[in-house]
């Protein structure tokens, strides 16, 4: 079992621990991010190896919507810490060093291929404007 802290990010707040932040408003709710912002979850763990396997754990709970039945509020909706902390705790349970070796490896190909696709969109509509302003 992974050794990890959760908390509410605060603005300015530096960490030296391994970490990376879960997004708790919106429908993006459970999102894990590199970078803060305002309405954020801190993870600190105690290696950069733990970092990694829990960061695209994340990624794949947001992905599956395992976060999404915890989702409350009708306007902005929102999860709270604890569940967060459920839904990761649950997770780590069933989770299989084998099996999600492989997953992982999988998903940061798949997440490479869709950041490179991302750029090329951005680059086609680059070259879109530039050919109606000639």
């Amino acid at each position: 079992m992974q050794i990890f802290e959760i908390k509410t990010h605060q603005i300015g707040r530096t960490y030296t621990a391994p970490h990376f932040f879960i997004l708790n408003k919106g429908l993006n709710s459970g999102k894990p991010l590199d970078k803060p912002c305002p309405n954020c979850f801190v993870i600190s763990t105690t290696s950069k190896a733990n970092r990694e396997s829990l960061y695209y754990l994340c990624l794949s709970l947001k992905i599956g919507k395992y976060f999404q039945y915890y989702l409350k509020g009708s306007v902005i909706p929102f999860i709270g810490i604890s569940d967060v902390k459920k839904v990761i705790n649950t997770a780590l349970q069933n989770y299989e060093v084998q099996q999600w070796e492989i997953k992982v490896e999988k998903l940061i190909k798949i997440t490479v291929f869709e950041e490179n696709l991302q750029q090329q969109l951005a680059t086609i509509s680059k070259l879109k404007i530039a050919l109606l302003r000639s």
